[in-house]
């Protein structure tokens, strides 16, 4: 958390020095002169290269400092942070629209010509974009329609992850490995959101044939209890004890489930195995292992 603090408020300045670096020299330069400007005739030079320069400059600035003021706004519901992520992904393209445009006015381009003559929609197919719009659209329909938000589990042609961020065009999906996967909106089908409900940890665990389940039954309900209040952090529900499962080659099988929240479905599942295992060792009942009968026949 003071990391985060730390490189918000280094950034924070580091942003205010480019905006006012930028507005003194382009003050100087007469920069800002230039952007109402939009008629004339295209002109190349070492002046308006430095004036684009210093254009691009400033627009990082400000959209370096409009993501930072975006990052301290609390948020800690995942529509929250969605929105927040949509907003910053939302703002990055506004700002590179409109330093886009101003440098066209400094170099002398027409730009309310360009778009008066073509229009918005012509022009982005004209550079071939028409993939980016399905990606718009498709992310506009998962922002309103809300049907996964940042922080949730889900699970993309059998990738599972997190949800990072999500952009106007890609969404970012952190595996339990830290990797990070970047997809088009898009691409985005088929999705199972795991964060909707609590999912269930299983647990199956052999004894051996010589255990008296009788036993177990007993004394399941006090150990089940123990091992919920133990784990109250992991286990959301009740540890439940749901019998034989099968009768396997060298052991009896018992099948346990307890509540979970999915981003705890397979520690919670270690856990409980871990649990049971420390509780039978101490009911003095044998967890089974593969064992062999050898008979020796008399000649």
């Amino acid at each position: 958390m003071r990391k985060k603090l730390a490189g918000n408020i280094i950034g924070f300045a580091v942003s205010i020095l480019i905006l006012a670096l930028c507005g003194l020299l382009g003050g100087l330069t007469g920069v800002f002169e230039d952007i109402s400007d939009i008629s004339g005739v295209f002109h190349f030079n070492a002046v308006k290269i430095f004036k684009s320069i210093l254009v691009f400059a400033f627009m990082y600035g400000l959209s370096s400092l409009f993501k930072i003021i975006l990052g301290l706004i609390p948020a800690k519901k995942g529509r929250t942070k969605t929105m927040i992520t949509v907003v910053a992904s939302l703002g990055s393209y506004i700002f590179v629209l409109i330093a886009f445009c101003w440098v066209l006015t400094i170099i002398g381009v027409n730009v309310s010509t360009i778009f008066a003559g073509v229009g918005i929609f012509a022009l982005i197919i004209g550079f071939g974009a028409e993939s980016l719009v399905a990606d718009l659209v498709t992310g506009m329909f998962i922002l309103f329609e809300n049907q996964f938000n940042v922080g949730d589990i889900i699970e993309v042609d059998g990738y599972r992850g997190s949800v990072d961020s999500i952009g106007i065009r890609t969404t970012c999906i952190r595996d339990a490995g830290d990797n990070l996967k970047i997809i088009n909106n898009s691409s985005l089908k088929n999705i199972l959101n795991r964060s909707e409900k609590g999912s269930v940890a299983i647990a199956l665990v052999g004894v051996s044939y010589s255990t008296d389940l009788r036993k177990i039954d007993k004394m399941i309900d006090g150990m089940l209890e123990k091992i919920k209040n133990d784990n109250s952090d992991v286990f959301i529900g009740e540890v439940k004890y749901l019998g034989v499962e099968e009768l396997a080659d060298s052991s009896v099988v018992l099948k346990f489930k307890a509540d979970v929240e999915e981003k705890n479905i397979f520690s919670g599942r270690r856990l409980l195995n871990k649990e049971i295992k420390c509780a039978f060792d101490d009911a003095g009942i044998e967890i089974a292992f593969p064992q062999i009968d050898v008979h020796m026949r008399k000649d």
